[in-house]
């Protein structure tokens, strides 16, 4: 019998069932009797208590996790660090891993593999963006729900990259899963978000082939094909893959960091455009790296392998996986390389004694201002790792981005000899986070906002809900909860009880006929009572109150209609712009036409997908009404007769969409002559533009 199941946990968590088995740790499933909802509970096992390391790890993904809030990364609602006994309470997933979704699915359709890489680049990007790497990313830390929603779980290896880096010529253990792993986790490099796209390429790779790119009898084998070797392009597996998508795979997985997608934000982009158009190209080549791998000595620990006090799982939890192993990379190569290293420092020290290089001031070089660049651009740039020593970065709280330099030791321009001494960079954390209160059994409404104003929190909106649980005017919850550690510019909100009888109704005040903005607009609904969600504000197209966007024009529901207190309000707001009717006068041949339409380069496939583009008849007029919420932007109709290949598509007819006293105007900039047979210019204009004009756009499939 399990020691824990049917335990009471600090009087709260009823342990029920044991749900999984890690190499750190065990999950459960549990019942949270206060705020009564079922969890999962990790608890650290007993034999890795006295665990530095594990201790550490086990505290920096409740650390992680904690200061992030995302829907597709699995919450922490509590965490005990005791003497006797250490877990974190969680968000319990119904649901089971992607690897175990792609070992049952076998062949995954592309337009699934995209919709999970999407939800995974999200949570990612979110991360990043608070300063944390996963460096464990792969499908046995990513849960699948039963209507498709992705969770990204266990930050136990995570780094805060932004505030944990090392000095200049650290090394990173080569950690995470060999399988997944970056080339430069495996070479035992600084890591940084660049390493978790890799990995995400190749979950793309494994989802859309049904194989992994490297595969080999060990874990060492597999480390080094990720360092050398080239994988093989996806459409040689599966010839389904649209190009486009092949690109953006083998793209993620660039040996080279700096050829790699540089953010998840990057990589959604191009995903987006690829939603867009799935015939695009982008003409994305894959790059082998030609330096010669260097093997170090903190290439110690790759997944595959644990602990001889440890059982190999090699099917793991989805909570909780194994990163522990002995020496896997041999030792000898990294003697090799120190020797061939030390050989070549001797002859370029005797060079230099001998010649004088060190005399004079062929030796100094400018100090660069690195205040407003990345620290990881500077800790990856070779030219500034050859010419300065760094030391530790001091790290403080700021409101500029998290990651970026805000001073330095040394004044920029001031010359220096090459590696004379150290510079000291400090590095931004981003603004100050500050931990969410716990709200108290039985706290009343003015404690908690007491509370939370103690703690710097400004900006406090109180919604009223019904409870069965909770007395009127006492505190339910709040939203961030504890332990949330976030900006103090942050909205809380706080959920106070109405009690048990029904919330009165109330009216919904009128913010659509005012010109009010939308900061306004939310005001006077807060004020009123009523919730403002301000990702689920629309915009749209108007040049209503002289063309100023953000101005609210529509609301949902309308003006004078009763809700319940605490009730969203849905808002539509003005773009500033407005939609342009396009006139097209056809060519007068009888050859029926088809047309495509391109706004600034990339195809309007909406109007063609909808069926509004005939075969056209001798003298037929086409319209269409283009959206685009831009003040200027180009338009391009091309013509091929009805059935061609996009290679035959060519350009007919150019207009300007520009905004002119507060009206969006289109004019006819010229017309084309793509094919022969015309009695007549459809614009009566007698002289067709160069046919050598070089600014003309490039067809469809080029």
């Amino acid at each position: 019998m399990d020691k824990y199941i049917g335990k009471r946990l600090d009087g709260r968590y009823e342990i029920k069932e044991l749900i999984g088995v890690g190499g750190m740790a065990y999950v459960y499933k549990a019942y949270d009797s206060i705020d009564d909802r079922v969890v999962a509970i990790k608890i650290l096992r007993d034999e890795f208590m006295a665990n530095e390391e594990f201790t550490r790890r086990f505290k920096n993904e409740s650390k992680a996790i904690a200061i992030l809030s995302h829907p597709n990364i699995v919450k922490v609602f509590d965490v005990s660090f005791g003497e006797r006994l250490q877990y974190i309470v969680m968000e319990y997933i119904d649901g089971i891993t992607l690897k175990e979704y792609i070992d049952q699915q076998k062949d995954i359709k592309w337009k699934e593999a995209v919709h999970f890489v999407v939800q995974i680049l999200r949570a990612l990007q979110h991360a990043h963006d608070k300063g944390i790497v996963h460096r464990d990313i792969k499908p046995q830390n990513i849960m699948l729900l039963p209507d498709g929603t992705i969770k990204v779980t266990d930050f136990g290896i995570a780094r805060f990259s932004r505030s944990e880096l090392h000095a200049t010529g650290s090394t990173d253990k080569a950690i995470g899963s060999v399988h997944y792993i970056s080339p430069e986790q495996a070479r035992g490099e600084i890591t940084d978000e660049k390493a978790d796209i890799y990995s995400v390429g190749v979950m793309l790779y494994e989802m859309l082939t049904g194989r992994l790119p490297f595969e080999a009898d060990n874990a060492v084998s597999v480390a080094i094909m990720q360092m050398q070797s080239e994988p093989k392009p996806p459409r040689s597996l599966n010839p389904e893959i649209p190009e486009g998508l092949e690109e953006i795979t083998m793209k993620a997985m660039q040996k080279d960091p700096a050829k790699r997608y540089q953010s998840a934000a990057e990589m959604l982009y191009d995903i987006d455009e690829f939603k867009r158009n799935p015939s695009i190209h982008f003409e994305y080549k894959y790059f082998v790296d030609e330096t010669p791998t260097r093997f170090v000595e903190a290439i110690t620990r790759v997944k595959g392998e644990e602990p001889q006090t440890e059982p190999e799982t090699e099917e793991e939890e989805p909570e909780e996986e194994e990163r522990k192993g002995p020496p896997v990379l041999p030792i000898l190569f990294a003697v090799a390389g120190a020797f061939v290293l030390a050989a070549i420092i001797f002859v370029m020290v005797l060079f230099f004694k001998g010649f004088g290089g060190d005399k004079g001031k062929e030796n100094e070089v400018e100090v660069p201002n690195f205040v407003g660049m990345m620290y990881s651009d500077i800790a990856n740039n070779s030219e500034y790792l050859g010419n300065f020593i760094f030391g530790d970065p001091i790290t403080k709280n700021s409101d500029k981005p998290a990651g970026q330099v805000i001073e330095q030791s040394e004044r920029p321009g001031s010359k220096m000899k090459i590696k004379q001494k150290e510079i000291i960079l400090t590095v931004s954390n981003g603004p100050e986070l500050v931990s969410i209160p716990q709200v108290r059994d039985n706290e009343h409404r003015d404690s908690m906002r007491s509370r939370l104003e103690a703690a710097g929190f400004t900006n406090i909106i109180e919604t009223e809900i019904n409870s069965d649980t909770v007395s009127k005017d006492f505190v339910v919850k709040t939203d961030p909860a504890y332990p949330n550690k976030v900006p103090k510019d942050t909205v809380i909100t706080m959920y106070v009880s109405a009690g048990t009888e029904p919330l009165p109704e109330i009216e919904v005040p009128d913010v659509q006929s005012m010109g009010l903005s939308q900061a306004d607009a939310i005001t006077k609904l807060q004020e009123a009572g009523f919730i403002v969600n301000t990702s689920n504000i629309t915009v749209k197209n108007s040049t209503k109150y002289d063309g100023k966007a953000g101005i609210v024009l529509e609301q949902s529901p309308a003006p004078g209609e009763k809700l319940t207190k605490g009730s969203e309000v849905r808002l539509t707001v003005s773009s500033g712009f407005q939609d342009v009717a396009l006139t097209v006068k056809m060519p007068n041949i009888d050859t029926p036409m088809d047309i495509r339409v391109f706004i600034n380069g990339k195809e309007k496939t909406e109007l063609r997908e909808s069926g509004i583009v005939p075969s056209l008849v001798p003298n037929g007029i086409w319209q269409a009404t283009l959206t685009e919420q831009s003040a200027s932007y180009s338009v391009v109709v091309y013509m091929a007769p009805s059935g061609s290949a996009d290679s035959d598509f060519k350009p007919f007819a150019w207009y300007k969409v520009e905004k002119k006293s507060g009206k969006m105007v289109a004019s006819l900039d010229r017309y084309e002559y793509p094919f022969g047979g015309y009695e007549t210019d459809p614009s009566d204009d007698p002289n067709p533009p160069d046919s050598s004009d070089d600014s003309k756009p490039e067809r469809p499939g080029n």
